[in-house]
């Protein structure tokens, strides 16, 4: 007879076991001939060597399951345990959802451009995303991030704005850098809730398997094996730019959002992402999607809001041209 442990570390055991371990339950039904034990984080299975190995993979993608929908339902057990391949297509339809969120939120791409950002940057390890508030460039690259680190595509995410409004100078701000941090961070935080359980997204950032920092903090730093997102780009300087761009190691993925006609930079300072645009357009390896009004997701008025001042604008900048 042979032993073997097979480790539920990565999720939430009583996800597995199931209320009163009935998840367990059932799975001892389906092997009669295996002896299995499940205490905490450990599942101990003792029995034939070849029903063992079959026995192992079962539970993988049972893991697997567990980590990409943050649920396991009875039925779900079922599907998996008797691979009814109507069922598992009917599953595989759901693969246009991003990430199974928190509550049961399903989290995927809403508009044909959101569709387009998702379809490049699988293609793609580069990508540059421009377009207006609430079009869902911010909340699409971090979608994509965590269903990265969930199929382990990845290891970890990091996640960076650069702090202009307090110029990079946080010190004048009460509290420890985590608290100076953490405000201006906060969107970023906010999606990361939406997709990912409590306590998973502590372990994670404790562990630094998620990191949400400063553009500055980059600096120096080889990013391998990472979902790397720069958010609110409009906002670096060239220098910071070209950083943070050369940061890039293997297997790694870069987004970069922003819009160009919302720069808090100087006056006089050129913003990174309009200098990035035009330096970087002929490199076939860089995707480059741009959204629209027509993608705003947030509440209806936005999209009028953000039509009423691109007229405005523009009436300023007929004005200007005609002096």
């Amino acid at each position: 007879m042979t032993e073997i442990n097979i480790e539920l570390t990565e999720i939430n055991a009583q996800d597995f076991y199931g209320p009163n371990n009935e998840h367990l339950k059932r799975i001892k039904e389906y092997y009669p001939k295996l002896k299995i034990i499940g205490r905490g984080k450990v599942l101990t299975v003792f029995g034939n060597e070849d029903e063992l190995i079959v026995f192992d993979q079962k539970i993988a993608r049972i893991i697997q399951h567990i980590l990409k929908y943050n649920r396991l339902s009875g039925r779900d057990l079922e599907i998996i345990m008797t691979e009814d391949k109507n069922e598992l297509l009917q599953m595989k339809k759901e693969d246009e959802i991003i990430v199974h969120g928190v509550n049961g939120k399903l989290i995927k791409a809403l508009t044909p451009n959101q569709h387009k950002l998702v379809q490049t940057v699988y293609n793609k390890d580069m990508v540059f995303a421009i377009g207006p508030a609430g079009t869902g460039k911010t909340y699409t690259a971090v979608a994509l991030a965590v269903q990265a680190l969930k199929n382990k595509e990845v290891r970890r995410i990091i996640m960076t704005r650069p702090a202009v409004e307090a110029g990079e100078n946080l010190g004048f701000l009460p509290g420890d850098m985590k608290d100076k941090l953490d405000p201006y961070l906060q969107p970023l935080y906010d999606a990361l809730r939406d997709m990912i359980p409590h306590e998973k997204l502590e372990s994670y950032t404790e562990r630094r398997v998620i990191e949400v920092a400063p553009l500055a903090f980059m600096r120096g730093r080889t990013l391998d094996d990472a979902f790397v997102i720069l958010d609110e780009a409009q906002n670096t300087t060239y220098a910071q730019m070209k950083m943070f761009l050369t940061r890039m190691g293997k297997n790694s993925k870069f987004i970069i959002t922003g819009d160009p006609d919302q720069v808090d930079l100087p006056p006089k300072q050129k913003s990174g992402l309009r200098e990035a645009l035009h330096i970087l357009k002929g490199v076939n390896d860089i995707g480059f999607i741009y959204l629209d009004d027509k993608d705003v997701v947030r509440h209806k008025i936005v999209r009028e809001i953000l039509k009423a001042y691109k007229s405005s604008e523009d009436k300023e900048r007929e004005k200007i041209e005609i002096k």
